[in-house]
C-alpha cells in the first residue's frame, strides 16, 4: 500500500545545549542578551530549548561569545537514539 501523504516518519531531534556551555562558562541570560545584541526573550527562548526556527544569525553570535562551533550547541538524536531526554 501506498503511503498517505498523512504519513509520518521519525527523523530524530535536535536539542540545544545553550543552557550547558553558558551555566559552564558562568554567563547568565542578561549577559547574553546585551553580549549579542537581542531582546532577554530570544535568549531565554534558546536557553530553554523552545526553538523552533534556528535563526543562523542568532546562532553565529552565540558560537563567538562561547567561542565554540555550532555542533557544540547543537546536539542530534536519531530516531531510536538513547541519547534523547
Amino acid at each position: 500500500m501506498e503511503p498517505s501523504i498523512l504519513y509520518q516518519r521519525e527523523y530524530g531531534m535536535v536539542r540545544l545545549r545553550l543552557r550547558e556551555l553558558m551555566d559552564q562558562r558562568r554567563i547568565n541570560r542578561n549577559q547574553m542578551a546585551r553580549r549579542i545584541g537581542v531582546r532577554f526573550e530570544v535568549v531565554d527562548k534558546w536557553y530553554q530549548g523552545e526553538v523552533e526556527k534556528l535563526d543562523l544569525d542568532i546562532l553565529a553570535r552565540l558560537c563567538f561569545v562561547l567561542g565554540c562551533q555550532a555542533g557544540e550547541l547543537l546536539e542530534y538524536s536519531g530516531p531510536g537514539s538513547d541519547t534523547v531526554e
